[in-house]
């Protein structure tokens, strides 16, 4: 077959999985309803539903001895789950308030399965060790959250510690009470679940083949189809829900989903697989994309703890962390090899960067967790004329950075050549115009998006191709989306 074939499928399969995703995590948080699971555990439940796609294509990746795929895919979504769930929805939201209870209890959770990866990737733990290293935590941590505030007190513990346990959870369940709140499933959802569950499995298996397929005839590293193009396509539900969340003040629920989201992948996705059937040999390429995840996911902590929040300052931080994760990893791999001990440096450069600035005194919370302080209609003050939907950022501004980044998305592109095609990532202009809420500013960007997928088909070497134009079709089929949307935002202000 030739590489447009796989690549209309590749496309097919996006659209299967992510549409059978959503009605698994929609049809599964009923089904937990009916069954009377606390809110918490049900969270949770969701999160591993709107993970199918990359615990999938991981396990997929991993069956047919392509390693390299299968822990980028994993490990790679859960930098774009940090950057795309905590840095985009600060970012959006302005502010996310969090409870400094919650934060100990998700990110403690959090800090050790990024810490028993990273043991599994180096090779100081098996697969099977670091499995039961994440397992010691994660299964209790998940029971914990199953248990009423009553049944919590009653622990086998010393009082202050099932008091303080009963109080994070607590602080937990209100925001996701009011954050998923579903309707109780029937015998029809159970059976809804269990078609889109073989659709998104039968989906992203085509989905992953077909990547490798094309990335192998294009020259493209393994790595890269998993770390950065399979892991990003498969983690937009997650994304989509926690800017989602996050826009609605509901901060808790915006950091249990990213942090449960990236443990469940290590747990079901990698570690488990690779129980069976090894992670092959030790990849310094491996190694980045891990200690970037662990070491962006203890600097976001640690922002979360000491300013009762995500700022705005701190999103923009953890989204910058990950485009200087994507532009090392490109560099590494056009470099054509990668000790695990330079593997690890850029990260390790990043963390005391981030140390320097923890050491600074931090502002002054001005919302109180776990709400963020809003107008209608998305202001943060100021006239709505003027305002884009992120608090605190002109429409002029908004709509700058989304011609930005369709630039920075060509110019990266352009540089790397043949090797790394990224003209699927001009999607990122149209969305970031979108925020704007103007449909006339949307369009110009899409416009702009479009007209450099066509230029940059020469760089790439695939002008004129099935290739060139099935990602064309994917930009426009997302701007004219975006810009419907931005249309009735637009509309719905102004009324």
């Amino acid at each position: 077959m030739p590489a447009g074939g796989w690549a209309g499928l590749f496309a097919a399969g996006v659209a299967v999985s992510l549409a059978g995703s959503w009605l698994l995590v929609s049809r599964l948080e009923r089904l937990g309803e009916r069954a009377g699971l606390s809110e918490a555990l049900l969270g949770m439940v969701a999160a591993l539903a709107a993970d199918a796609p990359e615990i999938t294509a991981a396990v997929a990746a991993l069956a047919h001895r392509q390693a390299s795929v299968g822990a980028g895919v994993v490990i790679g979504s859960n930098v774009f789950n940090l950057a795309a769930l905590l840095g985009l929805g600060a970012l959006v939201a302005g502010r996310i308030g969090l409870h400094r209870r919650v934060v100990w209890l998700s990110g403690s959770v959090g800090v050790w399965v990024a810490a028993g990866c990273l043991l599994a990737i180096l090779g100081v733990l098996p697969p099977a060790g670091g499995l039961l290293l994440v397992a010691v935590v994660l299964v209790p941590y998940a029971a914990l959250l199953g248990l009423r505030p009553e049944q919590l007190l009653r622990l086998p513990l010393p009082r202050r510690w099932t008091g303080w346990l009963a109080a994070a959870v607590h602080e937990e369940e209100i925001e996701l009470e009011e954050a998923i709140r579903p309707r109780p499933g029937t015998w029809r959802d159970a059976v809804v679940a269990g078609t889109a569950l073989l659709a998104v499995v039968a989906a992203s298996t085509l989905m992953e083949r077909a990547a490798t397929v094309v990335g192998g005839r294009w020259g493209v590293a393994d790595i890269v189809t998993g770390a950065l193009v399979l892991a990003v396509v498969t983690s937009l539900p997650n994304a989509v829900a926690a800017v989602y969340l996050a826009a609605r003040g509901r901060g808790a629920a915006v950091l249990s989903t990213a942090l449960n989201s990236n443990a469940l992948n290590v747990a079901a996705g990698l570690l488990l697989p690779g129980a069976v059937t090894g992670l092959g040999p030790r990849s310094g390429y491996d190694v980045l994309v891990t200690g970037w995840y662990a070491g962006l996911t203890l600097a976001a902590l640690l922002f979360a703890y000491r300013d009762r929040g995500l700022t705005r300052a701190a999103g923009v931080l953890i989204i910058a962390g990950y485009l200087v994760f994507v532009a090392a990893l490109l560099a590494s791999v056009a470099r054509g090899s990668l000790s695990w001990e330079w593997a690890l440096l850029p990260a390790a450069l990043t963390g005391l960067g981030c140390a320097a600035l923890l050491a600074r005194r931090p502002a002054a919370p001005h919302t109180s967790p776990g709400r963020v302080r809003a107008t209608p209609g998305g202001q943060a003050g100021g006239a709505a004329g003027s305002q884009s939907l992120v608090a605190g950022w002109s429409v002029a501004r908004m709509w700058a950075l989304s011609v930005g980044l369709c630039c920075a998305v060509a110019a990266l592109d352009a540089v790397t050549g043949r090797r790394v095609i990224l003209i699927g990532l001009l999607i990122a202009g149209p969305c970031c115009a979108m925020l704007t809420g103007r449909w006339r500013c949307t369009a110009a960007t899409s416009t702009v998006a479009l007209g450099l997928g066509v230029a940059l088909g020469v760089p790439d070497g695939v002008f004129a191709t099935y290739i060139q134009y099935a990602f064309l079709a994917a930009i426009g089929v997302v701007a004219v989306c975006a810009t419907a949307w931005a249309a009735l935002i637009e509309h719905r202000r102004s009324a």
